[in-house]
């Protein structure tokens, strides 16, 4: 069996050179018993560390190895790596991260290279980390302060200002808590708090959804209430979302995009099984996921397919849903609390082909509402081209559709300045909820 900083190693260079990423590799390292069960959060924190604060690391090491010119990816990422340890985990002593540095470069090199090892992380450990106040551009200070892309900060302080940036940016490197879902088909929220007291876990319930927890203190996973169907694991803001297509027992209701399954599985239980519910997803393998957990929770009326949201109208006529949910294919730059590689891999050509993608979804499914219907589009990013102009140039076309007022007032009085709120939708950030960003608005059909 490896050292855990060796297997940090290899997985942080395969994220680095063929996009992989991170926590599917992590996981499948785990499941592998390719490190001791001990040192799984280590691994798991010094990589998601690493990745996480990647272009503040290189900005540190940078100093410390100009008389390198031609250091090996390979070097690079250990340095980084052991960076990552010497500023952001109090718990390791100094030493011990230096001299396994050195160890790997020693078996990965030769002593040349662990040499330089060596002495690089040493002037670093007794200078300490160079200032970030020498950086003259302040959005570029506040790109790599954070790491994240400098087109990117200069993107959402055009859009959302400075302040907000910042707030949104320092969030995006902080742990987000875990959220859980109780299932109202079999039991209550009280009720699920007081089995997690049992097992010394802390919940708190969530002001703007009802059947919402936070996780304060201890695991979940360690208890059956997952397994046997009493809960579910789902972002705050994603619950939201679910939330406000204000379902009703009775109706039919459609979910375009809908793996891997946490928000129809919701608007299941908050049907409490009586109705009809639709549930496409265009990747087959995904729909596994939607059926599984919905047997889980004990919801036995959604028709699952694997179907392009974009084709929709093949499979039903023309007014047929009371309800639709479009939680849209996105660039997921509002969940980066997670998958912290987005950032790095993402450009904004990528946002304005996706609103293509977008826009052609919602004109598919646009004709199979009902008149009076109510439709909730939903992104997990964070910027206006698949957000707010994505509803501006449907709404252009389609002048049966509006959004509902209702909504937006529902938003302002919950949120108030905590949100980006216009008159075609609510930006959620990560510092909103402390969860998940996303965009959500609620059109009606006149």
């Amino acid at each position: 069996m490896k050292n855990v900083r060796e297997v940090a190693l290899e997985l942080l260079l395969r994220v680095e050179k063929s996009g992989s990423y991170s926590h599917l590799l992590i996981n499948q390292v785990i499941d592998q018993g390719k490190v001791h069960e001990k040192d799984a959060a280590l691994l798991t924190e010094i990589v998601y560390g690493t990745i996480e604060r990647k272009m503040t690391l290189d900005f540190y090491v940078q100093p410390f190895i100009t008389k390198q010119k031609n250091l090996q990816d390979w070097v690079r990422v250990l340095l980084r790596m052991s960076i990552f340890q010497l500023v952001y985990l109090d718990q390791i002593p100094s030493y011990a991260v230096i001299n396994e540095a050195v160890e790997i470069a020693k078996k990965r090199g030769h002593k040349g290279i662990s040499s330089v090892v060596n002495g690089v992380l040493r002037s670093f450990q007794r200078q300490g980390p160079p200032s970030l106040d020498t950086i003259p551009n302040q959005i570029e200070r506040l790109a790599i302060k954070t790491s994240h892309p400098t087109w990117l900060v200069s993107y959402w302080v055009q859009t959302y200002g400075y302040e907000r940036t910042e707030e949104m940016c320092i969030k995006n490197n902080v742990k987000k808590p875990m959220y859980i879902r109780v299932n109202q088909l079999k039991t209550t929220r009280e009720m699920v708090m007081e089995r997690l007291k049992s097992h010394g876990i802390e919940a708190t319930a969530c002001t703007f959804v009802p059947d919402a927890l936070k996780i304060v203190h201890g695991n979940v996973l360690k208890t059956n209430l997952l397994k046997d169907g009493y809960i579910t694991v789902q972002d705050y803001s994603s619950m939201f979302a679910s939330y406000c297509l204000d379902v009703a027992e009775g109706m039919t209701v459609l979910d375009t995009c809908s793996a891997p399954g946490g928000k129809v599985t919701y608007v299941g239980e908050m049907m409490h099984q009586i109705g009809d519910i639709y549930a496409y997803d265009l990747h087959k393998n995904k729909t596994k996921l939607i059926r599984n957990n919905a047997i889980r929770l004990g919801i036995e009326n959604i028709t699952v397919a694997a179907k392009d949201a974009r084709t929709l109208r093949e499979e039903h006529e023309n007014e047929t849903f009371d309800r639709i949910l479009v939680d849209a294919p996105c660039t997921g730059l509002g969940v980066l609390r997670s998958k912290a590689d987005i950032k790095y891999h993402k450009q904004e050509k990528d946002m304005e082909a996706l609103q293509k993608v977008q826009i052609a979804i919602l004109k598919e499914i646009a004709p199979l509402l009902k008149q009076n219907g109510k439709l909730i589009y939903s992104t997990c990013t964070v910027n206006t081209i698949e957000n707010e102009a994505v509803v501006q140039a449907f709404l252009a076309e389609h002048t049966d559709f509006k959004v509902d007022k209702s909504f937006i007032t529902m938003c302002k009085e919950m949120f108030a300045d905590a949100a980006h709120i216009t008159e075609k939708g609510i930006q959620l950030f990560p510092q909103t909820l402390n969860a998940d960003g996303f965009f959500i608005t609620r059109l009606v059909k006149k």
